[in-house]
């Protein structure tokens, strides 16, 4: 299917180019509302929405959740515009610590409130905008491992699952190096906040292919350059075991696309995911050659990978509707 990535439009300093946000919506025929919401923690979180300008109803909803130190109102919006413009009623929210939502920056010790935060938000917006509508999750990187979990907590409630370069492993060319990783619990237990965990490279420069992407990806007033704290990456470590531990638990309709170069998030590991899924509908497409971001390669790229990602969504949106079946499984790289 083609299609034309709204991130084509974008520059080094503003995912809209040169134009103002309600401009760029318009031009691509969408609207977009926000609200704060309080989650039982009381820390106020940003949630937004986009949907079709378009006399005609929306054909299903689509729920996105953003990886770690991202944020829904960046690049990851691009992506929530091409799936509204194409169809769908799109919801997303800032994880704590992320984008505009309250928290301590880039903070996650426990996934866990995190999955109840997306689980309470997704059901209240599909309870009052998308109530009978076919309902997927969008997921990228860490939003990947969350997703998942949405699932896997929440059996039967969605029609599918895109996952975007998740993180079911960490590859181990950008993990802490040796012995660090294996000393991680003392640190994440005496110095839970410090930023002490080093990488292999930046997350940008090792995520992104294209320099101009790079730095739009770090241009967002709300991006900051730091280091993991240690409790974070202990809990991110320790959910990629937990998971791999639970694939054959996995039932949700899934298409897996990833870079065959990722170095963040191991492409290994969710071939792994892909073998192991109950899903009687699964499909595996690993790019050859592309990186952690696939929104970040060169715009051809960009614009197969997110076909491909239209025609499954849409599809599945068609069969949820008329309650037809889908074959049995689809694999492949």
């Amino acid at each position: 299917m083609a299609v034309q990535h709204p991130v084509a439009e974008a520059s080094e300093e503003s995912p809209f180019g040169s134009l103002s946000p309600a401009e760029f919506y318009a031009r691509h025929r969408v609207t977009h509302s926000s609200e704060y919401i309080t989650n039982s923690r009381g820390l106020k979180l940003f949630t937004q929405w986009w949907a079709p300008l378009s006399p005609t109803e929306p054909i299903g909803c689509v729920a996105v959740v953003h990886g770690y130190t991202g944020e829904t109102s960046w690049l990851v919006q691009l992506t929530s515009i091409l799936f509204a413009q194409s169809g769908f009623i799109v919801c997303a929210i800032d994880h704590q610590g992320h984008g505009f939502s309250d928290g301590l920056i880039y903070h996650i010790p426990d996934i866990n409130p995190v999955v109840d935060d997306c689980i309470d938000f997704f059901k209240a917006f599909r309870e009052a905008h998308a109530p009978n509508l076919p309902a997927f999750l969008y997921a990228e990187s860490l939003g990947g491992a969350i997703a998942l979990y949405i699932t896997l907590r929440q059996k039967g409630a969605w029609d599918g699952l895109i996952l975007n370069g998740a993180m079911c492993g960490i590859s181990d060319k950008i993990k802490p190096p040796w012995p660090l990783e294996h000393l991680l619990f003392i640190a994440a237990a005496v110095m839970p906040t410090w930023c002490v965990v080093p990488t292999r490279g930046s997350l940008p420069s090792v995520s992104f292919k294209e320099s101009w992407k790079r730095k739009l990806a770090v241009s967002s007033p709300r991006r900051v350059v730091m280091r993991p704290r240690a409790a974070t990456a202990f809990e991110l470590l320790r959910v990629c075991r937990d998971l791999q531990g639970s694939f054959e638990k996995v039932e949700v309709p899934l298409l897996i696309v990833h870079g065959g170069d990722d170095v963040v998030c191991d492409p290994a590991c969710v071939e792994e995911l892909h073998r192991r899924a109950s899903s009687k509908d699964k499909t595996l497409k690993i790019y050859p050659g592309m990186w952690h971001q696939l929104v970040g390669e060169p715009e051809e790229s960009v614009n197969l990978v997110h076909g491909d990602m239209m025609e499954w969504l849409k599809t599945r949106a068609e069969r949820a509707r008329k309650g037809g079946e889908l074959p049995q499984e689809v694999g492949g790289a």
